[in-house]
Order: structure tokens, then C-alpha cells, then sequence
């Protein structure tokens, strides 16, 4: 069985599906089909199996082997996060930008939930066992065997009762209903946790299942045993310590009357519960809250936002690139109000410079005058020495005694009972080994014993059992612990002490399976743990109290208490940083409070601990679908968006669409960054609105959004209150993105008051100057220009930094090629490539690459191709060695480049494609891959071996996959025809016409006219230039192609069919038919004013009526066609022409017509234009025929006689036998 998961595109508000956006997905869905790879790796992390992707409905099909994975994606489903994982997926980093401004878009996964229940039934029957709730409310077990499976969903054989009791053998009640199958969660827990002592624990269904806080009252007498236990009357008033909850068997009450504090049953007493209090957040307390909102540093995340918000726009010349065509002039709208705004500013900046100037000192102090105050340490609590001399010892046992004594719990006890022994450390020294240690408590424990101090003598003996515990010495342990019970004998003063107690004493029983003695404290440390708030971990396996404890609130179904049990277990696994073992934990503590409907800061808080787990687990896209939910959900503070923003950082660089862009800033933190922004910000952390307004500018210029980048820029500028040196370097940055965007006129501006001002350093200056310059020479101000470059270059001379002064020196360069100055231009680009070739490549890497890609440009567009070739191969390698892939592609193109039209070499170009082909699939751009797979395949056409074509198909049939993944119909019926074509050439003729067949079924898809005409023209040329099947053409020019060239009136194709069709007709000899085609190649031809053409109608029609018999007229076009001849010949093949046409002419007249006088005329015109062109051959044959006429029928003796002698001299020089001279 599977499970379908359908994908749509919806605005989130309305929850309107969007057409536009649907058709986006569902191509990026057509292009993951092919390629699952991610698609895989996204489910698996989800724990589900990809089984397929169908793109044209927008569904993904999955499916799950094993229990844990439906239960896991189950709860990644409930939590919300499915969606959000497939929008990572799906979407491009554009998407997260759009989102922002227009109408909030975004996947909505929808799944069968029928199906998934079925396929979840299914998987615990494969389990074996599982549980199921019955009608008459009680959880049972059931067995399933493989040939039953259907009964135990309708009318329950069941085998096993969960609680320990047997089920009665009658079955009538449940085959009335049939019994739900429990959720996941628990069917995990209850098989995982089995009862450590064997306890009948009869579940009843009561009306209410709650967890209260307050008083109750008894509904009947009680007189206890044991001291812990309280007595009470019927109708006493009983105070709640802690948590009233109902599924437990025990609570924790004090005696309004008395006093007296102990145990209750909670089956002894009744809610007394005023009506009006609300009952939402009653099972935790505000204190044990702190366990999820742990608060981050937030100088970490501003740190690390500052790492990735530095551009080296501002120590780094940029180099003047080859712009790009396709930005072309789009961006000359300058908006007028920018630069008020610009101008208002740099108004005010040297204002504020004068003003600085006047008083440079005071800030230098105050930054200084503010020491850490982080450096006083902090308090310690009481400390003991431990000696070995009596006297001191008795001083020391007298201090520790009295600390030990008291009855309340006091701060410093904590490290007493905490689980990690810190007291060890902490509280005793002058000891070397723990012996000594324990031999001290020994001493003090007997002192104890005789002064009578209870609580002293109880706390020592707990904390030498807790040292035997760590010894592994649990009998020893256990009296201990025992005789610490024994000595505050129903005392509950100390909560923690008397709750530390219980849980070790259990423990130890639990360890040494002494089920007797367990039974009686096993509960009453349950319902201390779960009642009383905010209790000291102090032990390992407090966790079996705890799952024992969760296990009843399952049994008795009590939501309120289950969520208080999955946190406690949640926190103790966490304080242990077990976080694995955590986690179920904290994900149900979640879907729960969603059940419970608590969507409040806990919630919140809650999916940030969850967020930090699959951090730990390295579960990247669920870390960044469980932000996604939150920040959906509530209004958040700054270190809300703090938090998301450190967790987007560490997590978005792992998923797999990322990792290879290797981009710094991932863009799913735009959303964070601005939710930041609308946070109140104190003076403090003005530093930190300026960084985010940083972040965004540099995300928004990486995707060429040039527009917001300066909005946000300025905002920068606004909002920074900062030292001089960032105003300057934030201005700069500012005037390159305006030059990005061409409004080089404002970038002017801003740069000059730069280069004006006081407090621009010289690496600032020259940053300035070289930027300045390149504004200038795209104003096509190249004078001033050239002053710019010299003095960013002296000034990078000044302050040595090498990488600069190359790069000034390659813009030198470039402007002079710009002004035309080639050999000055060649001078500075070798110049710059020296500078260039001592440095690091991956320091200056790319812009080196740049240098040389344009010098070898000048020498490919020069005389010196090869050394443009030697600069275009350093580039790419350079390009390798630093390993970026855009520097690679761009260097690749032009030596493909290089090698199809500067030097034809087919060898080369194929190799350098291949590899560009490579790189266009590790940068995924499937555009760019169909592009050279086509051209590759022409490649290997052109090459015309049988294994040429062969690779030719491949490549074909791969670009053809790719373009019917994009839907390009166009390029795919093309494709389609290209391997038909290659098909004919192979000579596999079944498959040709099936190509043909699809490659017009493509083009008629369009319904593009003229894609139909060309694809149906093309398929017809397949034939008519080939060998065989010649006639297959005919059905093609005439019947297909034709008829759309009439339609769309496209003449000129007309006529070209109308000429093949001729052609073609006149090879198979269909003369009637060729007859009309070329009448109508005539009429065109006249009609489109084409001469040549006309001139070859003409002959065309002579030489059709020649064959169909009809002389006069053949002989009428032929004489047509000679009057169209330029009349002063110029090439020798006009002349040839003539010979040709007044030799067939003769023939017509002599042979068909049997008119030799007439004929005679044509073959001396004829012999007229071969003396001309000087051809004996031609002399020969009409020398020979004028010889027959003459002797034969014109019976000139003596013509005739010179004629022959002619024809003879002719025929020795070509060496010719004999000449026939019969008529």
C-alpha cells in the first residue's frame, strides 16, 4: 500500500489555490522526477520511502516499512511540518524573497488521511501485538495473527488485558463497536515500557480527568498506619500540595485543621473546585517553564549575522565586467525622490563631519570608560574542610551539623540532592580519595545520631547512600536510604529532601527487583514527581518512575496529566543531554498542548526545544519547517527572531539544494531578518538593526534585486549612529549597488562627497576612485575616468595591496580598449596578470579569472588567436583550481566558442561541451543542459561515422528528455525529428516515421502554424536529401507543409516547397503532376520579384514539357528562360548555360521536330558560346552534329567538309577513337 501526498500552491490567507505558482511547482516537480535523488533524501529525513512522483497530477507517492516510520511521520504531520519541508524543497531561494512583499504564498500538502490510517493498522498488525482502546473505555492488547487480521477491528479476540488483570470470557460487549486502535505514541510507549513489578491497576472511566490545584474534601474517615500517611474525618478541608491528579493514586495535602502534612488517596476525597477559575495552564508551574526558555547569547547570533553580512565591496576594487546584454538599459527610470533623499543625507553627513571635526575627543573616552561588569564572581554557598585532626574535626562536625539541621530547604541543599554529585566539588574539600570522604559523613553521622539532630542525621545518611550508589554498593545503599526515611519519619518540611528520598529509595528497590518492599513507596514517589512542581533530579532512573507514572495517565486517558508526565520526562532527559531519548517525549508534549489548544509562549517555546533537538539529530529541513511554525503562530520578540535567524544560518547551508550553490546568506532568513526589524529595538541594540538591514541589502543584491538592496542600505545609513569609518564603508557600498543597478549619476554623487570627505582612510580613497572611474567610463566620461584609475592605483601602490593594484591596472586596460588604445590596453592587462600570478588564486581568484577571460578576448578578436586560446585555458583552469563553477562555465563558453567558429576543431568542441555539460548539471540548470546536449549532437552528426550517429542519438534522446521535462514543445518536437532523422541515416526504418509521427503530434501541440510548416518541411527533407524513400517526401511538402505556407501566407516558403516538389516529382518521373508545382513556382517567383527563381521556373517548365512531348512549348520556356540571362556574361558557368540550352534546343528542333535548318541556327549559337568558353568537348559534339546536318540534309558538300576536319583536329586532341558520322 502506498500513501499520495498532493501538492498545491496556495495564498495563505484566503488559502486560495495559485494558478501561476502551480505551474512553477509542477515543473520543478517534472524536473525531480527524472532526478529523486533530493526528493529522497527530503522523505527519508521525514522516515518515508519515496516510491514515485507523478508531476502531472502534483502528487508524490511514499510508502513505510515499519512501524517507527509512520508513527515518525506521523508527528512531523500533526506538528505542521510537512509543508513547509516540501516548500524548501520545491521552491528556489527567489521564492523566500517574493514572499515578503507580495501576498504569502505556500505548499499545501494534502494527504489521504483514510489511506494512512489503513496503511497504520496494517503496519501493528505486521508488528504483532498492539493496543486498542475498547467501547467500554478500557485499553486492552491484542494479538494478531495473520489470518484473523479483520476480527480484531471487529469483533476483538483479545488475548491480554494492559492492566494485569485477565479479561472476562465474555465478548458479546465489544463486538457492538469495534475497537480503535491507539495513536502511535502510545502504542510505542506501552510496548516499550513494561511495569517493573507486576501492579493491578484497574483503570475507571470518572467524569472528570483533570489535574487541579486547591483544596478538596474527604468523603470518608481515614486513620493511617504509617506517619506518612494522613488521618482525616469525613468532610475535613485538605489543602492540595502541589498537583491534585486524579489518575494517581496518591497526592500530597496538608490538614486544614491540624495541620499535619502527608499523604492522601485520591479516591478518599472530592474536588472542592471553585467554578469560576480557569483551567488552562494548571498542570505546569511558571518556574519549571524555564527548562524552554533558555535564553541565547545574543552576541553569538549577532557575531555570526555580521560574519555572513560583510561584502568586500569595501576593501576589495571591484573590475569593470563585461556587462551583461540582458540587463540591458532597463534600469534608466531614475526615481527622483531616491535622490532628494540621497542628497538630504549627504547633506546631513557633512554636517555631521564638520561637527566631529570640532570635537574629535569625546567618544574615544566614552567607549572607554565603560569597564565589563561581568568580572565579580559569583557568590559561593557554605564550604567544609575535611581533616583528620579530632579537634578540628569536632569545630567542622559542629558547623556542618547545624547547616544539616534545619527543617526548610534552603538554596544550597540543591547540590545535595542533584543527580551529578556536585557537592563533591562544591561544598567539602581537603580530601584526596572519596573514602575519606565517606569515613568523614560515617563520623558526623554518629555525632548526629547522639545529638539527636534528625534532619542532619536524615540528610548525611542520604548522601552516604547516594556515594554507595556510585560505588555500586545498593544493599549498603539501601539501608541508608532506609534509615534516612526512618529518621524524619513522616516530616515534609524539606519537600525536595523528602522527594530526593523517595526516588533513590525506589530506585534501589527497582535495581534490586525487590518487589515487596517497592510496592509500598513505588506510587507515593510517582505522585510526588508528578504532583509536587519544580523537584531536584537525583537520580538516574527516575525515568522508570516517570514512564510509570505517564503509563497511567494513558490508561486512564487524562490529557492534562500526560502532558505533565512527557515533560517531566522531557526535562530529565535533557538535563542529562540525552536528547535522542528526549525527543518523543517533547513531541508529544507538543501535539498535546496543540490538542489542549494552548497556542501560547509555551507552545512557542516548545517547538524552539524541538528545533534545537533535530539541530543535535542534523535534521535540517524539519529544523527549518519547525521555525516556520512558530513564527507563524505568535507575535514574536527579537530574541524569538534571534533564535530563528541563528537556527536558519546553521541549518540552511545542509539542505541539498544549497549545498551546492554554496551560497553564504541562505535566503529563508529574509522572513526572520524582517520579523526582527518590526521587534522594538533599545539604544543597545541599535548596532544590531543596522547589521540585519545589512543582511538583507547583501541578500537582495546576491539575487539581483538591486532596488530593495539600496532601500534597505539606506535604511542602514539611517538607522547607524557609527563610527566613521562604517558611515564611509556603508556609503560605498551604497554607490556599488547603485552602480549595479545603472543609475550611475546618484553613484556619482555619493562617491564624490566619498573622495571629499575628511574621514575616508586611503584604502577607503582609493576604493572610492576605482569605483568612481567606472561610473565615469559607463557615462562614457573616459578622460576623467583614466584620472579615477590612476589615483586608485597610486593609492593601492601606497597602502601595497597588490590584489588592488591589479585590478586598477585591468580596468586601465579595459578603458583603454574602450577608447580604442589596443596596444596600451595589452600593455596594463599584462601588467595586471603578473601582479595577479604572485598572489594566492583563492584569495583573487575570480577577478583574475576575469583579467584573463578579456585579454583573451582581445587576442581571439585579433590576429593572435592562439595566445587568446592560451589565456582562455589558464582562465578555466584557474577557475578548476578554485573550484567555482560560474568562473568555470563562463571560461568553457568561450573556448567552445573558440573552437566551433574561430578555429573548427570538432574534436576539441566536443570534449569542452561534455565538460560544460557536467557543469551544467551540478549547477542544475536543466536550460542550459538541453542546450549542450543539442549542440552536442550536431557535433557528432557532423562527423558522419556510423558510431557518430550513434552517440548523436543518445545525446538527442537525453536533450529531448530534458526538454519535455521543461515543456519547451518547440525544442521537443525538434528533438524528436533530429533522432528520426539520425534513425534514416541508420536505416531503421520502423522507428523513423514513429519519430516523425511524435516530432508533429509536438509541433501541432502548439498550434503554432509556422513550427507546424518548418517541423513538416524539415521531416520532408529528411527523405528528399537522402537515398531512399525518396517519395515519402512528397506527402510531406505537398500535403502537409503546403497547405500552412498558403494559410499563413508565408511566400517565400511557398515557393521553396513548390521548387522541391518539382524536383522531386521530376525524379520520380511524375511529369503531370510536377506540371502545376511549377507553373505555380512560376507565378511566385514573377510575384515576388525573384529573378533567379524565375529564371529557373522557366527552365523547369521547358524541361517537364520536353518530357511530356510538348516541343514548341519546351522550346518557347527554354528561349524564356535565356532572355532572362544577364546580357554581358560574367562568370564562365552563364556561358556554359548557353551552350547547354542551344544544344538541347537543337536537339528539340532536330530530333522531335525534324527541322535541320532551324536546328543548324541553334548549333551554331551554341558553338558560339563553347568557343567562347574555349570546351573542346562541346566544340566536339557540335562540330560532329553540324557535320551530319550539313552533309545529310543541308547538302553543303564544302561545309560540311570543314565541319568534319574540325571535328577531327577536336577529336585527336581529346584523343577520341572514332567520330560517327550517320545522322
Amino acid at each position: 500500500p502506498d500513501i499520495s501526498l498532493k501538492l498545491t500552491m496556495v495564498r495563505r490567507k484566503s488559502g486560495c489555490p495559485d494558478p501561476r505558482l502551480q505551474r512553477q511547482l509542477r515543473g520543478q516537480l517534472r524536473l525531480l522526477e527524472n532526478d529523486s535523488r533530493e526528493v529522497m533524501a527530503v522523505f527519508s529525513e521525514l522516515s518515508a520511502r519515496l516510491l514515485s512522483i507523478h508531476s502531472d497530477q502534483d502528487l508524490i507517492v511514499v510508502t513505510f516499512k515499519t512501524f517507527e516510520e509512520i508513527w515518525k511521520f506521523l508527528t512531523y504531520h500533526s506538528l505542521g511540518f510537512i509543508n513547509h519541508c516540501m516548500e524548501n524543497l520545491f521552491l528556489d531561494q527567489s521564492f523566500w524573497l517574493y514572499s515578503q512583499e507580495e501576498e504569502e504564498t505556500g505548499i499545501e500538502v494534502c494527504i489521504n488521511e483514510k489511506s494512512l490510517n489503513l496503511m497504520y493498522r496494517s503496519l501493528l498488525v505486521q508488528e504483532g501485538a498492539f493496543f486498542v482502546l475498547c467501547p467500554d473505555n478500557l485499553i486492552r492488547k491484542v494479538m494478531a495473527t495473520d489470518n484473523e487480521i479483520n476480527t480484531y477491528f471487529e469483533a476483538g479476540a483479545f488475548t491480554e488485558d494492559v492492566t494485569g488483570g485477565s479479561v472476562d470470557g465474555d465478548m458479546t460487549v465489544l463486538s457492538k463497536a469495534s475497537p480503535e486502535p491507539l495513536i502511535p505514541f502510545h502504542q510505542w510507549f506501552l510496548k516499550e515500557y513494561s511495569n517493573p513489578i507486576d501492579f493491578t491497576y484497574q483503570t475507571e472511566s470518572k467524569s472528570i480527568r483533570k489535574v487541579a490545584m486547591g483544596s478538596c474534601l474527604a468523603v470518608m474517615n481515614y486513620e493511617s498506619i504509617v506517619s506518612e500517611e494522613m488521618s482525616f474525618q469525613e468532610g475535613d478541608k485538605i489543602e492540595i500540595l502541589g498537583y491534585f491528579i486524579e489518575c494517581m493514586e496518591w497526592f500530597l495535602g496538608r490538614h486544614v485543621f491540624t495541620g499535619q502534612i502527608g499523604f492522601v488517596k485520591t479516591s478518599h476525597v472530592k474536588l472542592d473546585i471553585p467554578k469560576n477559575k480557569p483551567q488552562d495552564l494548571d498542570f505546569l508551574e511558571a518556574e519549571e517553564l524555564s527548562f524552554f526558555s533558555k535564553e541565547k547569547k545574543l552576541e553569538e547570533v549577532i557575531h555570526l549575522l555580521k560574519q555572513t553580512s560583510i561584502t568586500d565591496v569595501c576593501s576589495v576594487y571591484r573590475i569593470d565586467q563585461l556587462e551583461e546584454p540582458e540587463f540591458q538599459k532597463a534600469h534608466k527610470c531614475v526615481s527622483t525622490s531616491k535622490n532628494g533623499k540621497i542628497e538630504k543625507f549627504l547633506k546631513n553627513f557633512k554636517n555631521l563631519e564638520a561637527t566631529q571635526a570640532e570635537e574629535p575627543t569625546t567618544e574615544r573616552k566614552d567607549s572607554a570608560s565603560s569597564p565589563n561588569m561581568e568580572n565579580f564572581p559569583p557568590s559561593k554557598g557554605p564550604c567544609f574542610h575535611i581533616c583528620q585532626d579530632d579537634v578540628q574535626a569536632s569545630d567542622m562536625f559542629e558547623s556542618l551539623l547545624l547547616f544539616l539541621n534545619r527543617k526548610e530547604y534552603e538554596r544550597n541543599f540543591k547540590n545535595l540532592y542533584d543527580f551529578s554529585y556536585p557537592f563533591i566539588n562544591s561544598m567539602f574539600y581537603g580530601f584526596s580519595e572519596e573514602e575519606e570522604l565517606v569515613s568523614f559523613f560515617r563520623l558526623a553521622r554518629e555525632t548526629a545520631k547522639k545529638a539527636g539532630m534528625s534532619w542532619a542525621l536524615a540528610r548525611l545518611c542520604f548522601l552516604l547512600g547516594r556515594l554507595s550508589v556510585k560505588k555500586l554498593k545498593f544493599s549498603q545503599a539501601r539501608v541508608y536510604f532506609e534509615e534516612a526515611l526512618g529518621a524524619v519519619a513522616g516530616g515534609f518540611s524539606d519537600l525536595y529532601f523528602v522527594i530526593a528520598l523517595y526516588t533513590n529509595l525506589t530506585v534501589i528497590y527497582l535495581t534490586q527487583k525487590n518487589k515487596e518492599k517497592c510496592a509500598h513507596v513505588f506510587d507515593k514517589a510517582a505522585s510526588l514527581l508528578m504532583g509536587i512542581p519544580n523537584y531536584i533530579c537525583s537520580a538516574d532512573l527516575e525515568s522508570d518512575i516517570l514512564k510509570y507514572a505517564l503509563k497511567r495517565t494513558v490508561l486512564s486517558q487524562n490529557k492534562h496529566a500526560e502532558a505533565r508526565a512527557c515533560f517531566l520526562l522531557a526535562k530529565h532527559y535533557s538535563a542529562r543531554k540525552q536528547h535522542e531519548e528526549a525527543l518523543p517525549f517533547l513531541e508529544r508534549f507538543q501535539l498535546l498542548l496543540n490538542d489542549l489548544g494552548l497556542q501560547n509562549n509555551l507552545s512557542n517555546n516548545c517547538y524552539f526545544k524541538l528545533a534545537e533537538s533535530y539541530n543535535e539529530k542534523c535534521l535540517p529541513h524539519i529544523v527549518l519547517s519547525c521555525i516556520k511554525v512558530t513564527s507563524s503562530q505568535s507575535s514574536s520578540t527579537l530574541m524569538d527572531s534571534l533564535k530563528r535567524i541563528d537556527l536558519v544560518i546553521k541549518n540552511a547551508p545542509k539542505l541539498c539544494s544549497l549545498r551546492k550553490l554554496g551560497q553564504i546568506l541562505p535566503s529563508q532568513i529574509a522572513p526572520y531578518l524582517i520579523q526582527a526589524l518590526s521587534s522594538v529595538f533599545t539604544n543597545e541594540q541599535q548596532e544590531l538593526c543596522s547589521t540585519i538591514y545589512l543582511s538583507l541589502a547583501k541578500l537582495y543584491s546576491h539575487h539581483k534585486r538591486y532596488g530593495k538592496a539600496i532601500l534597505y542600505m539606506m535604511k542602514a545609513l539611517d538607522s547607524v549612529s557609527a563610527k566613521p569609518e562604517e558611515t564611509i564603508n556603508n556609503l560605498v557600498s551604497l554607490a556599488w549597488l547603485y552602480i549595479l543597478y545603472r543609475q550611475y549619476d546618484v553613484a556619482l554623487a555619493i562617491l564624490n562627497a566619498v573622495v571629499d570627505s575628511s574621514w575616508s582612510n586611503p584604502q577607503q580613497l582609493g576604493i572610492a576612485y576605482n569605483m568612481l572611474a567606472i561610473a565615469l567610463k559607463r557615462t562614457k566620461n573616459t578622460k576623467e575616468a583614466a584620472e579615477g584609475y590612476y589615483k586608485a592605483l597610486c593609492l593601492s601602490e601606497e597602502t601595497d595591496m597588490t590584489h588592488n593594484q591589479a585590478v586598477a591596472l585591468a580596468n586601465f586596460g579595459a578603458l583603454c580598449l574602450h577608447a580604442a588604445a589596443s596596444k596600451l590596453a595589452e600593455h596594463y592587462y599584462i601588467r595586471a596578470v603578473k601582479l595577479f600570478s604572485k598572489l594566492p588564486s583563492m584569495d583573487c581568484g575570480q577577478d583574475f579569472i576575469q583579467v584573463l577571460l578579456q585579454l583573451g578576448c582581445y587576442y581571439v578578436g585579433g590576429t593572435q588567436r592562439e595566445k587568446g586560446r592560451f589565456y582562455y585555458e589558464w582562465a578555466f583552469l584557474l577557475a578548476m583550481e578554485t573550484s567555482h563553477l560560474e568562473s568555470q562555465l563562463q571560461a568553457i563558453k568561450l573556448l567552445c566558442q573558440f573552437y566551433s567558429t574561430v578555429v573548427p576543431n570538432e574534436a576539441q568542441c566536443v570534449i569542452y561541451n561534455e565538460y560544460q555539460l557536467s557543469l551544467a548539471r551540478k549547477m542544475s540548470n536543466k536550460v542550459l543542459e538541453g542546450q549542450i546536449l543539442e549542440t552536442i549532437s550536431q557535433l557528432y552528426l557532423s562527423l558522419g561515422t556510423e558510431r557518430a550517429y550513434r552517440s548523436a542519438l543518445e545525446y538527442t534522446k537525453r536533450s529531448l528528455g530534458i526538454f519535455i521535462d521543461l515543456q519547451r514543445k518547440e525544442k521537443e518536437a525538434h528533438a524528436w525529428l533530429r533522432a528520426g532523422k539520425i534513425y534514416y541515416v541508420l536505416r531503421q526504418n520502423e522507428l523513423v516515421d514513429l519519430y516523425i509521427q511524435v516530432a508533429q503530434d509536438a509541433a501541432l501541440y502548439t498550434g503554432d502554424p509556422n513550427l507546424g510548416m518548418e517541423l513538416f518541411e524539415a521531416a520532408g527533407d529528411i527523405f528528399f536529401n537522402g537515398t531512399w524513400e525518396k517519395e515519402k517526401a512528397v506527402t510531406f511538402y505537398r500535403d502537409r507543409a503546403l497547405p500552412l505556407a498558403v494559410k499563413t501566407g508565408n511566400k517565400n516558403t511557398e515557393l521553396r516547397l513548390c521548387n522541391k516538389l518539382v524536383e522531386l516529382l521530376v525524379n520520380l518521373k511524375a511529369y503531370e503532376e510536377s506540371l502545376e508545382y511549377a507553373r505555380a513556382s512560376l507565378m511566385l517567383s514573377v510575384s515576388l520579384g525573384n529573378q533567379l527563381n524565375e529564371r529557373i521556373a522557366y527552365h523547369r517548365l521547358a524541361a517537364i514539357h520536353h518530357h511530356l512531348g510538348h516541343c514548341e512549348l519546351a522550346e518557347h520556356f527554354y528561349l524564356k528562360a535565356l532572355s532572362l540571362c544577364s546580357s554581358p556574361l560574367e562568370f564562365e558557368e552563364e556561358t556554359l548555360y548557353y551552350v547547354k540550352v542551344y544544344l538541347i534546343l537543337g536537339d528539340i528542333i532536330f530530333y522531335d521536330l525534324k527541322d535541320p535548318f532551324d536546328a543548324a541556327g541553334y548549333y551554331h549559337l551554341a558553338l558560339a558560346a563553347a568557343m567562347d568558353l574555349g570546351n573542346k568537348k562541346a566544340q566536339l559534339k557540335i562540330y560532329t552534329r553540324l557535320a551530319i546536318i550539313y552533309h545529310n540534309f543541308l547538302v553543303d558538300r564544302e561545309m560540311s567538309l570543314f565541319f568534319y576536319q574540325k571535328a577531327r583536329t577536336f577529336a585527336t586532341e581529346l584523343n577520341v577513337r572514332r567520330i560517327n558520322l550517320a545522322p
